[in-house]
């Protein structure tokens, strides 16, 4: 088993190296096995070789994203949450272990990301696998009534073609009509409204090499959505709706 001694700058090929690689194999997968370091804990993280949906290797984002919840839990601690483009799911089993958060996983409608990341669950000791929900974005979501209260992605801002689909599927979940609906729900158990329930919230990291203009192109198309986009620091980023 290899120990993955990371380095962002070995995530990105020169602008010269070719894209295409004519020896890979389109029907038969094969996978690396690491080791990761996350904060307090090391991972076996079993990664695609290759994979056309580049769900294949972990990001810069995923290591400081971790960092950063760890050194902020109350953005975390007690939230019902879902992760979009989770890849391998080396953050949510993360996240599943350092603070036992009721997470699910998601990413493209692919068979083979779902197996992964159930692979990686079980040799991480997370039995049964963290649930999961295949969706490519843009189109309809297959939960009629999501009630999720955070939602959470790193380093998903690579393809700059996917923005409307991703702001799409993201205006959805975060839909403030099942936040009223709660909010309704604890005001009926309690005279006085019960306890303040924050609106579901995006929050999401990211340290890929992505033009000022791209970062742009995205906030603006949140905000055009009616999404909040507030900076937290350290590229750390939070989106909520303003409705």
């Amino acid at each position: 088993m290899d120990i993955a001694l990371f380095s962002p700058s070995s995530l990105f090929p020169d602008e010269d190296e070719s894209s295409n690689d004519e020896g890979t194999s389109e029907t038969q997968q094969s996978y690396e096995e690491r080791k990761h370091q996350f904060p307090g804990m090391e991972l076996i993280i079993r990664e695609f070789s290759f994979h056309e949906l580049n769900a294949n290797l972990l990001w810069p984002g995923t290591f400081s994203f971790a960092e950063w919840l760890v050194q902020n839990p109350p953005w975390i601690q007690g939230r019902k949450c879902i992760e979009l483009g989770s890849g391998t799911g080396s953050l949510a089993i993360f996240l599943r272990k350092s603070f036992n958060l009721d997470i699910t996983t998601s990413d493209y409608d692919d068979q083979e990301i779902e197996d992964n990341i159930a692979y990686n669950c079980s040799v991480n000791g997370i039995a049964p696998a963290l649930p999961h929900i295949k969706h490519t974005w843009g189109e309809n979501f297959p939960i009629s009534d999501p009630n999720w209260d955070l939602v959470i992605a790193s380093d998903i801002l690579l393809y700059v073609k996917q923005y409307q689909n991703l702001i799409k599927t993201l205006s959805y979940l975060l839909t403030p009509y099942n936040y009223k609906r709660k909010c309704n729900e604890m005001a009926s158990q309690n005279d006085e409204g019960g306890e303040s329930l924050a609106k579901p919230m995006f929050v999401m990291s990211w340290r890929r090499r992505i033009g000022k203009e791209d970062e742009l192109l995205f906030f603006t198309g949140c905000e055009n959505a009616g999404l909040e986009v507030k900076h937290l620091g350290s590229r750390v980023y939070c989106i909520q709706s303003i409705k």
